[in-house]
This record gives C-alpha cells, structure tokens and sequence, in this order.
C-alpha cells in the first residue's frame, strides 16, 4: 500500500493518478472516485451567478479525523471495502479544479464501491469542517453547507445502502 495518508487536508492540488494509488491493492479489483470540481456557476433561488473562484479553509486537526472517521464507517457499512481515501483542497481553487478527491476500492465494483464513495461525499459535508468562500466579479460569501451536527456523533442514523 502506499505511504501517503489515506485521510488529508492539503493546500497542494489534487491528483486522481494520486489518489487511485493511494487505495490500489492487489485483492481490489474496482477503484471507484468521486472528483469534486470547481464549477464555473452557482445556481441560486435568483438564478445563476459566475464564479470566478473559490476559496477554502478548514480546521485540518479536526478535520483529518473527521476524515478518518468516514472512512472507518464506510469499512464497517461495507466489509468488502478494502481501503479508502478522502484528500480536500483548502486555499485559492480555479474553475476546473479539484477541490476534493475521495476513492475506494473493493474487490469488484458490486461490492459497495459506488454507494461508499456517495456516502463519503454527503457525510464530509455534512460534518467535516471546513468551509468554502465563493468570489464572483462584484463580491464574495461564505456558504454555510448543510452541516448537521446531530450526524457528528450517530453515523449509524444515516440512510442505509438503499437509501444512499
């Protein structure tokens, strides 16, 4: 297995030859990522609006537990799951940047690939803190994600695997 962390916060930009080396395995016949770019437009309830950029932070000593954690809940939701990695950018993101990387490999792909990958994705945002400031040609904001604090301490509430 590869040396580099499974679980990070970084400010370098993220790879997907990097990630997918991350989790490869021998026994795990299937990788399957989720890659979270940078979209050129945020829809609102006015419309859309371009985004020029976005721009992250994070608490990264909290964070990269929290990160650790989902991947210990998609190990223990999926036992056939043989490793997982969740990498998220912070700092100045460009449109077409990835701004978070998660993968996971299982023995074949019906093994839980797909629904553990859709779960890491909906749990970091709804308990990972880290935040996203979105900058478009007349101003900026902070979006608040639908964080849900009530998930930080019951994974076991969440949707099972028909429901993801």
């Amino acid at each position: 297995m590869n040396s580099k962390k499974l679980f990070e916060i970084t400010d370098q930009p993220l790879l997907l030859d990097d990630i997918a080396a991350r989790v490869s395995r021998p026994d795990c016949g299937a990788i399957t990522i989720f890659d979270g770019v940078v979209r050129g437009e945020t829809v609102t309830q006015t419309g859309a609006r371009g985004t020029d950029f976005l721009e992250y932070e994070a608490y990264a000593e909290m964070a990269e537990p929290m990160l650790a954690r989902i991947g210990t809940e998609i190990m223990a939701q999926w036992p056939k799951v043989g490793a997982v990695s969740i990498l998220h950018r912070i700092g100045r993101c460009e449109i077409g940047e990835p701004s978070v990387l998660i993968a996971v490999a299982t023995p074949h792909r019906d093994d839980g690939c797909f629904e553990a990958c859709r779960y890491a994705i909906e749990r970091l945002k709804a308990v990972v803190p880290i935040w996203k400031q979105e900058n478009w040609a007349d101003g900026q904001v902070w979006v608040e994600g639908p964080r849900q604090p009530e998930l930080d301490l019951a994974p076991s509430e969440l949707p099972g695997k028909a429901a993801i």
